[in-house]
């Protein structure tokens, strides 16, 4: 029995190892999920001998990191960018998913059962692991769009992100009711359909109605310890996907609508607790992908590499893009070189392997077979898809310059975000100076206002004849983004 020292000891090295890869990964274009799946592998029996293989933990622990991913990426969502993509965002959530499943589980029905000889499914084991993977992975979706910054046009990531944030509960749907076939062939193929619409009815109305209720309460209560409120937050955020799922309601659905209207309302502490959120986020990503990689044990993956290779790619090129065009064909409003994007952009992650968990602890046959697979597919999908997200964006021409944002290093001030401005700063350098000391003397653009200025371990605020010295740093505040690079461009600043 490990002692909780060296528990907490093994935690600590392996987070801190799977912060440095990803910021190394990322240098190069690799999905830094990837890298944290592909170190809990290593770790595991067949690497650095940590012993795991409880499904119902990792199953419990990608809950929580669900609840919080989830509910992150709805308040960090704007109404006024998902409002013109709601509805195709919510049929490629539903319908999309339905299709993705049905091509790919006939499929993988037709392969198994008349070329390998490894592992062979039954229609239904078939159609069960397709639907655990017939939906886009809400974690790997914002943290690789999010993480290269990407500016896409025709109102593509937020699409992208409404749809891997709503697209959960059909997938998860999928998967209870063909378990349920798997273990009783007879069931109320009626009833079955009642409680899918319940759920995603009851879900979206429990995350709207208590999203609002929270945002009350956020306001009302009146902390006396200011850091409490973050805390209040999570708490909303557990009790809205505990109580929905116990009214039989989807919860996943529930956090995601909830957080949608919670982030978009105005409430105390928000900018502090989005960034609570936004820390936590990282926190459960790395935790989810090292335990489900220690999960697994690379040697089971060798006898199915050669389904999932297959099954991925028919994923990758056939059934996900088939799906999508088939589930658009109403719009108009978006361009075939879209479409193709959105196809692209079906990235599998977590979520996949999370589902495949309920199987796995059900005692399914061929349960082990279906996990593994879906583990197989992920890398697959991470690989292929998750480091050409910008370079395909590129190809298509749908990605448009975007002004990288520069991080304050010296000054910690903060504007509410209803103020439409911009900070930066800029060091002085012997050049600024040529026509004077003076602060009224630099070269500074309309729109652009010079609040403080930091000398050694000082800080003040200047005016017109304050005098500028070689190494200080000024705190520019300018309307908008475009006048801040105007003064970078003017002033010829340095970071």
């Amino acid at each position: 029995m490990i002692s909780i020292e060296l528990f907490l000891l093994l935690i600590s090295v392996l987070l801190f190892v799977s912060l440095l890869v990803g910021k190394m990964g990322s240098r190069f274009g690799v999905p830094t999920l990837l890298l944290f799946l592909l170190i809990g592998m290593l770790s595991g029996s067949d690497g650095l001998g940590i012993e795991f293989n409880s499904p119902k933990i990792a199953q419990a622990i990608g809950v929580v990191a669900l609840n919080i991913i989830l509910f992150s990426g709805g308040m960090d969502t704007r109404f006024t960018e998902v409002k013109p993509i709601a509805a195709q965002g919510m049929i490629l959530a539903t319908i999309g998913v339905l299709f993705t499943a049905l091509l790919t589980g006939i499929f993988i029905f037709w392969l198994t059962n008349n070329f390998f000889n490894a592992v062979t499914f039954t229609l239904l084991e078939s159609l069960l692991l397709a639907s655990v993977m017939s939906s886009t992975d809400s974690a790997s979706v914002f943290s690789i769009l999010r993480s290269k910054n990407l500016s896409l046009k025709e109102n593509l990531r937020p699409l992208l992100e409404f749809e891997s944030g709503s697209n959960d509960p059909m997938a998860f749907m999928l998967t209870i009711v063909l378990i349920q076939l798997i273990q009783s062939p007879v069931i109320d193929a009626w009833a079955a359909l009642w409680m899918f619409f319940k759920q995603l009815l009851l879900g979206g109305l429990a995350g709207y109605f208590l999203g609002r209720l929270s945002v009350r309460i956020i306001n009302k209560i009146n902390l006396d310890n200011d850091a409490l409120y973050s805390v209040l937050l999570m708490t909303l955020m557990f009790f809205l996907f505990g109580f929905t799922t116990f009214i039989s309601g989807n919860g996943y659905l529930a956090v995601y609508v909830g957080g949608l209207f919670i982030g978009n309302s105005r409430f105390v502490h928000k900018r502090s607790s989005l960034k609570f959120f936004d820390g936590m986020t990282w926190l459960v990503q790395i935790i989810m992908f090292l335990t489900l990689g220690l999960l697994i044990n690379p040697s089971e993956l060798l006898p199915i590499a050669g389904i999932g290779i297959i099954v991925g790619l028919f994923m990758i090129f056939f059934s996900r893009p088939v799906s999508v065009h088939l589930s658009l064909l109403p719009f108009r409003n978006l361009s075939l070189k879209a479409r193709h994007y959105v196809s692209w952009v079906g990235l599998r992650g977590a979520v996949p392997i999370i589902f495949a968990t309920y199987p796995w602890i059900e005692n399914l046959p061929h349960a082990k077979d279906i996990f593994n697979i879906v583990f197989f597919i992920t890398i697959l999908s991470l690989v292929i898809q998750g480091t050409t997200v910008g370079s395909m964006a590129k190809w298509l021409g749908l990605s448009q310059d975007v002004l990288r944002k520069r991080k304050l290093k010296n000054f910690d001030v903060e504007i509410s975000e209803d103020i439409k401005s911009y900070m930066s700063e800029i060091s002085i350098k012997k050049e600024f100076l040529a026509n004077g000391s003076r602060l009224m003397d630099l070269n500074v653009p309309e729109k652009t206002l010079i609040a403080m200025v930091k000398r050694d371990d000082q800080y003040f605020i200047p005016r017109g004849n304050t005098e500028l010295m070689v190494g200080d740093r000024i705190l520019v505040i300018t309307d908008n983004e475009k006048a801040l690079e105007q003064t970078y461009k003017s002033m010829k600043g340095e970071m």
